[in-house]
């Protein structure tokens, strides 16, 4: 499979909404180099807004756009998108549900050469707990250029999630995307893998692994955390003896929680999460390297999927 840079995939994107429709705005909280945001000032340097290190303030701003009927893309890290503007997203755009798209960029571990202020792993935890909020977190760039097609029309806020890194490409490039769309990318009978992100090319990796030892997995890309299709969620994960969750998140409130909220009324298999303890990211050399610290691997999932199937 061929990798290819999320960020870039984003910023190709947005000039195309932009293209599309003269409401689309972007405010960038000076790392628009980062976030890729510059293609977009590039183009349309009159509806491009550098806001400077102020996220409280580009967020406000926003909220003020969005009131005036355009369709604002505010762009920074994700740890700042989520955390330091919070206050301004749960009160300025997410109470009167505006149409305000927030990219968290170089978001969960893959900003790894700048350790635990700069890593976001609390980030979905945060976003899906307001009302009204959306939250994505597209598994390839095909994915992402899917997400954004669909930000024109979408009522109310949403939060994109974007890895850092080249992800290898593992979305069907003609099957149909909407928010809210669970894919089932592999089916099988023993165990069910839910996951999101860079996790998803990661639980295709240990599929392979657990069918060269007999075990047939299923991997499914729930892609949209908020809102879930529980409805799917509860399909996919019926008739099997194992289920996984693999985030790039905390263990706590993303994507295993939502999981498990889906499932609370029904009759399950045994559910194991796999993603990153109660605790902070640290500085790495290398992305590889620090996934592998937290135990992101597709020997972690294999691990994970065979102990669950071991105690049923």
């Amino acid at each position: 499979m061929t990798a290819v840079n999320l960020r870039t995939a984003y910023g190709e994107a947005l000039v195309r909404l932009g293209r599309k429709d003269w409401r689309v705005m972007a405010l960038e909280a000076d790392l628009g180099k980062s976030t890729q945001s510059v293609m977009f000032q590039a183009e349309f340097p009159d509806r491009y807004f550098q806001m400077g290190i102020a996220e409280q303030d580009m967020t406000s701003t926003a909220a003020g756009m969005a009131l005036a009927g355009m369709i604002p893309f505010v762009h920074t890290f994700a740890i700042f998108a989520t955390g330091r503007a919070y206050d301004q997203l749960r009160n300025s755009i997410c109470v009167p549900n505006l149409n305000v798209r927030i990219c968290g960029s170089s978001a969960g571990l893959s900003d790894f050469g700048d350790g635990k202020t700069h890593q976001s792993i609390e980030d979905v935890a945060l976003m899906r707990a307001i009302p009204h909020m959306s939250v994505v977190c597209p598994a390839d760039s095909i994915e992402c250029e899917k997400m954004m097609e669909c930000l024109l029309d979408w009522e109310g806020p949403v939060y994109i999630r974007i890895n850092r890194n080249d992800l290898p490409f593992v979305t069907p490039p003609d099957e149909p995307y909407h928010i809210g769309k669970v894919t089932q990318l592999r089916d099988g009978r023993h165990v069910a893998i839910f996951a999101a992100g860079v996790m998803v090319s990661i639980a295709l990796e240990a599929a392979k692994t657990l069918e060269a030892e007999g075990i047939s997995a299923r991997v499914v890309n729930v892609s949209t955390i908020k809102p879930l299709d529980r409805d799917a969620i509860v399909r996919y994960a019926a008739g099997v003896e194992a289920i996984v969750t693999a985030e790039e998140h905390s263990l706590i409130g993303g994507l295993g929680s939502a999981v498990m909220e889906a499932l609370r009324s029904v009759a399950h298999a045994p559910v194991e999460f796999v993603g990153v303890p109660d605790t902070f990211g640290v500085s790495a050399e290398g992305y590889d390297g620090l996934m592998a610290r937290y135990g992101l691997t597709p020997a972690t999932v294999v691990k994970t999927a065979k102990a669950l199937l071991k105690r049923t």
